[in-house]
């Protein structure tokens, strides 16, 4: 049974009339005659009587109205709503973000993709690097946004924006405006971020080309959050290196200094599974980020 027969079916119900069925319908006579008579051959049930030049329903082809209307309203319910998602009228988007992208980088581009489409529902997870990268992994969101590279193959990665990583003190020490050499590097105590941490990861290998093992750092706190490690350094905790989003006020205000040592660069890259096949939604979102004037600056290329 198909829906086009069903929708035969109804037509020559509601008219009674095979010919006027046929015309409404764009059909011929015969596709028309041949669809009722396969429904009744194959349900071993009669549809119709025919009586002289008309036909009349059965008591059985009456029931059997009732059930095909409801299926063609259910089919076309389903088309319709395939269509709101194809225009970004319905739908949902999950997504999960580092610390970083997602509470400075991602949130205007999320409140300025809710007033462009409504009524797509939203919900967004804030995690560590690694917490982003397995949630996509096991499907739990549409969409990760981190720091940094990711490894594995069955994670597509595109690189969104840049961040700029600045080292920052309560106090500079006394090493005037040249850079930091590896032995005040080595001598400063440290907050860091936790392990799993992008900002972590980049500033450990940051440290050790300048050389200076992570295992020989001075740690004096290891914090789960971008503003918890930023309050302890502005306390006197130590050192650290945090994305220029998240320190910018309180390098302004002179709570915290920016130290003579270069970070690299980091890329914001947006994570989706490869097995995956991206949604109107996901699609609208990844445009948006690629045509909005960017709050961290513009990728040079894509990974």
């Amino acid at each position: 049974m198909t829906l086009e027969q069903l929708r035969i079916f109804v037509a020559v119900a509601q008219r009674e009339h095979v010919t006027r069925a046929a015309a409404d319908l764009n059909l011929t006579q015969s596709a028309v005659s041949a669809a009722i008579s396969a429904l009744e051959a194959r349900h071993a049930t009669q549809l119709f009587d025919r009586i002289g030049r008309r036909i009349a329903l059965t008591q059985a082809g009456k029931l059997f109205l009732i059930e095909a209307r409801a299926v063609l309203a259910r089919a076309a319910a389903a088309e319709a709503a395939l269509a709101d998602l194809a225009g970004l009228k319905r739908g949902a988007l999950a997504l999960a973000a580092s610390q970083t992208s997602g509470n400075y980088w991602l949130p205007p581009l999320v409140a300025r993709f809710r007033a462009a489409y409504p009524g797509v529902t939203l919900s967004l997870s804030i995690g560590n690097t690694e917490t982003v990268a397995a949630m996509v992994r096991e499907g739990a969101v549409d969409l990760g946004f981190v720091e940094g590279d990711v490894d594995g193959d069955d994670l597509a990665v595109t690189a969104v924006a840049e961040d700029e990583l600045v080292l920052v003190a309560q106090a500079a020490p006394k090493a005037g405006k040249r850079p930091l050499d590896a032995g005040e590097l080595g001598a400063l105590r440290w907050v860091m971020r936790e392990r799993g941490s992008g900002t972590r990861a980049i500033l450990e290998t940051a440290l050790m080309d300048a050389g200076v093992p992570p295992g020989e750092l001075d740690i004096a706190l290891e914090l789960p959050s971008n503003e918890a490690v930023r309050s302890a350094v502005e306390a006197g905790a130590g050192a650290t290196a945090l994305s220029r989003l998240v320190v910018r006020d309180a390098l302004a205000a002179g709570a915290l200094v920016a130290l003579n040592f270069k970070l690299p660069a980091r890329r914001f890259v947006a994570l989706r599974h490869k097995d995956r096949t991206p949604t109107q939604a996901e699609r609208a979102l990844i445009a948006l980020i690629d045509g909005a004037a960017p709050v961290a600056r513009r990728p040079r290329g894509r990974g």
